[in-house]
């Protein structure tokens, strides 16, 4: 169960910002300053080599972490769209070679796995393009021979997915060019990228610090999961990876234990099962007391605003169901009222709650690139996981998240 355990107000944002110490919020809301690194990448020629390249297959090398989750995602949400085959593997395949085009995504330079594959894929000759930092074995293995995209904007470990998903995105877009329009709303890579980065921006504003939970959809978010046993899950390939980066994100972050999966995993689940109320106490027997009492499970579904009529009928299964969408535009959250507790998180507010007369210029939801909407997402909850940190009292804990890099 993630408990309230620190009295920190989350609407006091001088409070939330002196007690983050290790710079959660700050890291959480760069996602724009990522995607727009890696447009400024894109725009000094480094993926040039990839430009209308048609290779065999892309494949997509990542072992775990924010590369792992964000190669799913890319698999699942452009995979589709290619006209090629986009494999997603732990491992560099043996058949991999000069006609593929190799995607290394990780997070530590260090890794024997992912330099052995780097150097494989260099040695094979296959077009290869790195995400991981560029030092250590990697960077080595690397060197002059393959493209590389490492980070450039310092944020915590737990936060780097969306590097890796911009990085993946950009290379992707490059190399089929035709394909860069149905996911950036233009055919020029590094503009895209800088107006989803835009974006990003805008949803860190409406999460951050300052404004009020109840016009706040990562505050309303962070509500909601305290006090339970939190499970993301998501309805597809992509929702459910989205589910599993945001379950190792609040793990990562502020120490809290959550589970990622499909729905189909959390339909198929028993209830929890009922016990006496009251408050957990150092004194308790069970033997005298009987049983502790079940912390009450919470259940944040993920989906697309095109899969929301299909989903809702399947969350009335789904005791204490929480759906989350990306808003089409995160201002609209300004015209929101909300419960924190409310059934759709989607913007901070019910369905409908947003002004009307805002609904000539925000674009539709269910026409906003699904890779934004998993973008705007991640945004989201890594600022809500600082929320769960602070509210927890884990937000000064240190360790090896503890520093930005």
């Amino acid at each position: 169960m993630i408990a309230s355990a620190s009295g920190i107000d989350l609407d006091d944002a001088e409070q939330l910002i002196r007690g983050d110490h290790r710079g959660i919020l700050r890291s959480a809301a760069s996602g724009g300053a990522q995607f727009r690194a890696v447009a400024t990448a894109v725009s000094e020629d480094v993926l040039v080599p990839v430009a209308g390249v048609r290779p065999r297959a892309v494949v997509l090398v990542a072992r775990g972490g924010g590369g792992a989750a964000a190669a799913d995602v890319a698999a699942a949400v452009l995979g589709p769209d290619l006209d090629v085959p986009v494999v997603r593997a732990a491992a560099l395949p043996e058949w991999a070679g000069s006609l593929d085009l190799v995607v290394v995504l990780g997070d530590d330079a260090g890794d024997p796995a992912l330099s052995g594959a780097v150097g494989e894929a260099v040695r094979r000759g296959a077009e290869t393009v790195v995400t991981v930092p560029a030092e250590g074995p990697v960077g080595a293995a690397a060197g002059t021979r393959a493209l590389t995209l490492p980070p450039r904007v310092p944020v915590l470990i737990a936060h780097r997915f969306l590097h890796h998903l911009a990085a993946a995105l950009a290379v992707l877009a490059t190399a089929r060019p035709e394909r860069c329009a149905r996911w950036l709303g233009t055919r020029d890579v590094a503009a895209g990228l800088t107006a989803l980065a835009d974006r990003l921006d805008g949803e860190a504003l409406t999460d951050g610090p300052g404004r009020e939970a109840f016009r706040n959809p990562a505050k309303a978010l962070a509500e909601a999961m305290l006090g339970h046993d939190v499970v993301f899950a998501g309805d597809d390939a992509a929702t459910a990876a989205l589910a599993r980066c945001a379950s190792t994100d609040l793990l990562s972050t502020a120490g809290a234990a959550s589970a990622g999966v499909g729905l189909v995993e959390v339909l198929a689940a028993p209830p929890v099962a009922d016990g006496p109320g009251g408050a957990d106490s150092i004194f308790h027997d069970d033997q005298i007391d009987g049983p502790a009492a079940v912390a009450p499970r919470r259940v944040f579904v993920f989906a697309a605003a095109r899969d929301e009529r299909a989903v809702r009928p399947r969350m009335a299964a789904v005791p204490d169901g929480q759906l989350l969408l990306a808003a089409s535009d995160p201002s609209a959250s300004d015209h929101a009222e909300s419960d924190p507790a409310a059934s759709d998180l989607s913007t901070g507010g019910p369905p409908g709650a947003a002004d009307a007369g805002r609904a000539g210029t925000a674009r539709a939801a269910d026409s906003v690139p699904l890779i934004e909407q998993c973008a705007v997402l991640a945004v989201r909850w890594q600022t809500a996981a600082g929320y769960v940190a602070a509210a927890s009292g884990t937000a000064a804990w240190g360790g090896p998240q503890g520093e930005l890099r």
